[in-house]
């Protein structure tokens, strides 16, 4: 059964299944966190000017040449060893070449038949617990390519722009590209399995220090692989590979997850109308939750790869992976048992965590100083509420030490809980940090006795029926008197103060 979805028809994503079989595979582009590109001295920072972290290289300038990164090697060597892939004795660059409007010298310099990790592997774990070995065909080192801007449009794509602005500043950045094999044996689990992938990813290149990985800024980019094949029937030799699409830099778990859901779906309902694929990329839209064409896919074949003449082969010593071997921190795996462990949460607290993507940003919070069920208890209520309703990721909002400055206002007794939800709001709108949002929309818990004992001895003799009811014991009588000080006090009281002197006030007046 097939719906229309947007443009496109879907069929039914439980009838897929009955006839296809879905094979995945992924490219994930990680930025590393250097201090300057890959092949020039040019400063590596996000969110400067417009090209303003260029060099004579980034731009392709005649007679500049490029000089390999250290640092960047050695980053990439330690992701493909985190990958559990051979590190290369030998590696090569070379020059992948097509029309980049966005890179000044028009090819990108990346490497081909002789990347710097092979064959490997990651253990990822799903939601419920099971646990799933992607293949690792590759990690290869990379740079990145500028960014364009359209302009004029109504979408902010190129069609329909009257023309477009290039920033260079990100042309140069240091890139590992990671590629799978393709992955068998999905089936329902596909849209899952990608999303915990490209997480476990996410966690490896955090863990190691190499990258920020914040999927907002593009420093973790996923291109995400889909086709189908008939299923076969058993005894029956499996049958050939379908043609797969590429859907390109998605930029959020969520994303991932829903993006393979819809490419299964289109797939499978041009294909039992007796239509093909057509080899391409293709454009998500987070807004309608679906894909559009882009180009036609090319093959190695069209980028004429040849060896980077500039640059010699990256050779590197048994000595230096050694050493990068023996500073790998703990598996995802093992991280994530570990942390159960020290914070003393269930199984099913634990996994409210992992769902909703924070396991980084609550271990960072309570390094910060925050306990870890308070650390919980604002990531997955208040942050996730918010997050959300925005559709984005919790750690895109606030950051780890804003949420434990946060709590430490809350436990010192500085805010209530009803006002730290307004600092957060305040934070979030990005107007500072907790305290700079305190101060400047004066929000802190009014802790001077003489204003409280004012407002409640105004409450106390509007109520002279309550103030009885206290007096002849019925101390529940009160909660009137409290309330009616709380917003007096515009909340800004702590309500267990108010109680002790709302009580010792009803003696005296």
């Amino acid at each position: 059964m097939a719906t229309a979805h947007g443009s496109a028809e879907l069929m039914d994503f439980d009838e897929v299944f009955e006839t296809y079989e879905p094979v995945l595979g992924f490219e994930v582009h990680v930025e590393l966190s250097t201090k300057t590109k890959m092949f020039s001295a040019a400063p590596n920072e996000f969110g400067s000017a417009p090209n303003t972290n260029i060099a004579p290289v980034d731009l392709g300038l005649p007679g500049s040449l490029p000089t390999v990164n250290e640092t960047a090697v050695r980053y990439s060597i330690s992701l493909g060893l985190a990958l559990g892939c051979q590190i290369a004795k030998s590696s090569r660059f070379a020059r992948k070449n097509y029309f980049y409007p966005d890179l000044g010298k028009n090819y990108q310099i990346s490497q081909f038949d002789e990347p710097i990790a092979f064959e490997g592997s990651v253990e990822v774990e799903l939601e419920d617990g099971t646990t799933v070995t992607v293949p690792i065909e590759r990690a290869h080192m990379e740079e990145d390519a500028g960014k364009l801007t359209h302009m004029g449009g109504s979408t902010g794509r190129i069609q329909g722009a009257e023309y477009s602005l290039v920033d260079y500043n990100r042309a140069g950045v240091p890139l590992v590209e990671i590629v799978t094999k393709p992955i068998y044996g999905a089936e329902k689990r596909a849209p899952e399995i990608a999303k915990a992938y490209v997480a476990t990813i996410r966690d490896i290149v955090r863990s190691l220090g190499i990258s920020e990985a914040r999927m907002e800024r593009g420093n973790l980019r996923c291109d995400a692989n889909v086709s189908l094949r008939p299923r076969s029937k058993a005894g029956e030799e499996p049958a050939p590979l379908g043609t797969r699409t590429e859907t390109k830099n998605v930029n959020s778990l969520r994303s991932v997850e829903r993006a393979v859901r819809y490419e299964i779906q289109r797939q499978a309902a041009i294909l039992a109308k007796g239509g093909t694929i057509t080899q391409e990329t293709r454009h998500w839209h987070e807004d309608t939750g679906t894909t559009s064409a882009g180009r036609p896919k090319s093959d190695a074949d069209d980028y004429r790869y040849f060896p980077e003449p500039d640059l010699l082969p990256v050779v590197p010593s048994a000595e230096l992976i050694n050493e990068l071997r023996a500073a790998l921190p703990e598996s995802p795996a093992i991280f994530r048992r570990r942390l159960q462990a020290d914070y003393g949460f269930t199984d099913s607290e634990f996994r409210d965590i992992l769902n909703a993507n924070i396991l980084v940003e609550m271990e960072e919070t309570v390094k910060a100083g925050a306990s870890p069920a308070q650390a919980r208890k604002w990531w997955l209520g208040e942050i996730l509420r918010i997050a959300n309703a925005q559709g984005v990721e919790p750690g895109t909002l606030v950051t780890p030490f804003n949420v434990s400055e946060l709590i430490a206002l809350v436990e010192s007794g500085q805010l209530t809980d009803r006002l730290a939800r307004q600092v957060l709001e305040g934070v979030v709108a990005g107007e500072g940090s907790p305290d700079e949002v305190v101060k400047a929309r004066g929000l802190a818990v009014v802790s001077d006795d003489t204003a409280l004992i004012a407002a409640i001895d105004t409450a106390l003799e509007s109520q002279p029926d309550v103030l009885a009811k206290i007096r002849d014991g019925k101390v529940q009588a009160a909660g009137a008197v409290i309330g009616a000080v709380m917003k007096a006090m515009k909340g800004q009281a702590d309500a267990a103060r108010v109680r002790e002197l709302v009580l010792e006030r009803s003696s005296k007046l």
